[in-house]
């Protein structure tokens, strides 16, 4: 169906393509600010209320949360424990560049007038691409609605490839293996993602880490707490894709949701 002016928005169907993943931290003493400034303006302004986005959500990492986390040292931050608060938003299929074109130059927008809270360090920020899911349920929750849906805890796990280990071999085997791990656990739902260069003319505090080429983000949806089987469902990855020779886990970190309106949460960061 062509677009016309009473139907503005031609597309076959409703599914995720990309996504957008930032993850910020606050300068102590200014955890509420931020927490607010992020909810209350930046979600919309900065991302939502842009072409393309169709879901989002913020999430949280308390000082539990963040003892959790692994290895110590990891290339994808500079410092493991930095990223208190997560955002994840979904853009539509099909609608990528028009997306990060618009992101890129709103920004850059809310940079130049004063939209920006200065007391907050940003820790990461990249667009993925989607490539695989995996789904415990037959009838499961679909991937677009994972945002929507109140799932209590999320882990995001970034991966790097062994030296010679395709990106197409890498999705099928850690597919597969998730695909086993899932079942009886608390993994509802991982998506598979490979990310891709931020454009050039994205902000300059946006930090732009090395080894994109050989790395992969999988985004976990938990329906329990994050602590329950941690060392079974996520370190235990980390050996069995060194013995397999598929690589390492170099960056593993669960978040809980946000309760908007509130600022729970923002005194249990450190």
């Amino acid at each position: 169906m062509q677009a016309t002016e009473t139907s503005p928005i031609a597309h076959p169907r409703v599914a995720l393509g990309s996504v957008l993943v930032s993850l910020l931290e606050a300068v102590p003493g200014h955890e509420v600010a931020l927490h607010r400034w992020y909810e209350r303006d930046h979600f919309y302004a900065g991302c939502m209320l842009g072409p393309g986005f169709f879901a989002g959500r913020r999430f949280v990492a308390t000082r539990p949360l963040k003892d959790l986390r692994f290895p110590d040292k990891t290339p994808v931050i500079d410092d493991i424990d930095k990223g208190s608060f997560l955002a994840l938003y979904w853009i539509l299929e099909g609608h990528h560049q028009e997306t990060v074109d618009w992101a890129v130059q709103q920004v850059n927008w809310l940079n130049a007038n004063d939209r920006m809270l200065p007391e907050r360090v940003q820790a990461h920020a990249g667009f993925y691409h989607l490539r695989w899911t995996s789904g415990r349920d037959p009838d499961g929750v679909p991937s677009a609605l994972a945002l929507d849906h109140p799932f209590p805890a999320v882990a995001l796990v970034m991966t790097d490839r062994a030296e010679g280990v395709t990106a197409p071999e890498f999705a099928q085997a850690y597919r597969g293996r998730i695909d086993t791990l899932s079942q009886g656990s608390p993994i509802a739902l991982c998506l598979g993602l490979e990310p891709e260069p931020l454009p050039a003319d994205a902000p300059s505090y946006v930090i732009r880490p090395e080894g994109l080429e050989r790395r992969s983000l999988q985004i976990f949806f938990l329906d329990e707490d994050p602590h329950a089987g941690w060392n079974t469902l996520f370190r235990d990855q980390q050996r069995w894709l060194r013995e397999q020779g598929l690589g390492q886990i170099s960056y593993a970190a669960p978040f809980i949701p946000t309760v908007p309106g509130s600022d729970r949460f923002t005194d249990e960061l450190w």
